[in-house]
């Protein structure tokens, strides 16, 4: 039986953090679904569209590794693509707290939904797409923060703003 996870995110953009979690799950589970969602608690920089094709760039190299934009609620989406297991990525104790009521709420509309959590590496542990973009908007070097062949687009979208 193949297993698939999905690993939903805004990824606005993605990170070096995100791409080490989407390489560590792509080793445990036969299919690893990228889902890009809008959060219309942050303000994007890239439309979704943008970041899907971010994203399938950085991935390419990772054969069960696919990449969607999706909208309305994750567990319906998970239910179309066949899925029962969420992959979310944990920086500190605070995303902890959040995604652990996430996880109930997912569960309690699909019993049959389980959330996995991957700790992110320490080196990464301090890296957020929000900080990604306040560090370029303020003349900073993300090298090293980012997979190296999205940093002329980060670049062209933070001079157009």
């Amino acid at each position: 039986m193949k297993r698939s996870a999905v690993y939903p995110g805004s990824f606005d953009p993605i990170t070096k953090g995100h791409l080490d979690i989407i390489k560590r799950a792509s080793q445990i589970f036969d299919e690893v679904i990228v889902a890009v969602l809008i959060n219309p608690d942050k303000k994007g920089l890239f439309n979704i569209e943008e970041r899907v094709e971010l994203i399938k760039r950085v991935t390419r190299d990772i054969e069960n590794v696919k990449t969607e934009s999706f909208h309305g609620l994750l567990v319906d989406y998970m239910n179309e693509k066949g899925s029962n297991v969420i992959i979310k990525g944990l920086r500190a104790v605070s995303d902890f707290e959040y995604e652990l009521q996430m996880s109930h709420m997912n569960k309690k509309l699909d019993a049959t939904i389980e959330t996995v959590f991957l700790m992110t590496s320490a080196k990464y542990s301090y890296l957020s797409s929000s900080s990604i973009k306040q560090v370029v908007m303020f003349g900073g070097c993300i090298d090293d923060l980012v997979p190296n062949e999205i940093i002329p687009d980060i670049m062209l979208k933070i001079d157009k703003k």
